[in-house]
């Protein structure tokens, strides 16, 4: 109602004006090409899932659905890139887990994380994996947490960046273990991957999408998975809750998001597009063969799970001590 009752404003308040902007919108839109902002560097796990998407949009809707890169500041340049763009369905972003995280983490953000975006839709889930580089010496879960008890702060682990999930699961993790580990922030899983792969750092909680070739290759060595249950991708691989610390569950979450006040016709439409791209036959083929797993949520769905995913976040981040430094 909210978008309908904008819409009627925009066109100068008269009650006839209204459905012609509503067949507009609907029947015109998208006339030029689409950006799509990805918040981090290239090679990381939201250009794994965008890139079919992004493919099947471009052959469905008639324009050119491009990725364009915005990494730093936590996900908040991109974000607010967003925030800030004219609400008419040319620009989206794919916004994860850190988004609801930063609502807390960040002590002054440029956005609002409701208020100044469109929800369209919960794209997937995907599990993180705890890496270590093959020639590290921890084989197991436990030998990780052996050596993190033992030598408190020794250990570092790469991020995706402040406020990533890469970055609150350790730092969750570590807190509920009683000890610490030293965080390296990068702009993306990409550059975190090339640093444990150097052995600049010891170990990362990445998103499963972005490790798996590394772990498929033998240069990663697979610990555990961060969901309750075992991923299908990895079914060898324990779970945290199974080997060192029981009840542990975190994923990462994909939505997609367009700026606060895009018609509600643009939003359903990208809604339908979205959810058709990632179910068309080879795109999901190879989203579900990186480890995804498909959502597609309607619009207040999304919303309503972002407004609890930033409730969750506060009570990790506050009892975890986490900062975005």
């Amino acid at each position: 109602m909210n978008n309908r009752r904008r819409l009627i404003v925009a066109a100068g308040g008269g009650a006839v004006a209204a459905p012609w902007m509503h067949a507009r919108a609907q029947g015109a839109y998208p006339t030029k090409p689409i950006r799509f902002v990805m918040p981090y560097a290239p090679g990381g796990s939201s250009e794994i899932l965008a890139r079919p998407i992004a493919a099947e949009l471009t052959k469905n809707l008639g324009q050119n659905v491009f990725i364009d890169f915005k990494p730093g500041g936590g996900t908040t340049i991109g974000a607010d890139l967003i925030a800030k763009s004219p609400p008419d369905g040319y620009s989206i972003v794919m916004m994860l887990t850190a988004h609801a995280v930063n609502a807390t983490l960040m002590k002054k953000l440029p956005y609002d994380t409701v208020r100044d975006f469109a929800p369209i839709t919960l794209a997937a889930t995907l599990p993180l994996v705890v890496v270590v580089n093959a020639a590290s010496p921890y084989r197991t879960m436990a030998d990780l947490v052996a050596a993190m008890r033992a030598n408190p702060g020794k250990l570092n682990y790469a991020s995706a960046g402040p406020g990533n999930t890469s970055h609150l699961s350790v730092e969750y993790f570590t807190s509920l273990i009683g000890t610490k580990a030293t965080h390296v922030p990068y702009k993306g899983s990409g550059p975190a991957i090339t640093a444990l792969l150097a052995r600049d750092v010891d170990l990362i909680f990445d998103s499963l999408s972005s490790s798996l070739p590394q772990i498929q290759g033998g240069k990663f060595r697979a610990l555990a998975v961060t969901t309750l249950k075992r991923s299908r991708i990895l079914p060898d691989v324990p779970t945290i809750h199974e080997t060192v610390l029981r009840d542990f569950d975190v994923s990462v979450w994909y939505s997609i998001l367009a700026a606060a006040g895009t018609p509600a016709p643009i939003v359903q439409k990208l809604n339908a597009e979205f959810i058709k791209a990632m179910n068309a036959p080879d795109a999901k083929a190879r989203i579900e063969a990186a480890g995804y797993d498909i959502v597609g949520s309607t619009p207040a769905e999304l919303d309503a799970f972002i407004r609890a995913e930033i409730v969750r976040w506060a009570k990790v981040v506050r009892d975890s001590g986490a900062t975005a430094e």
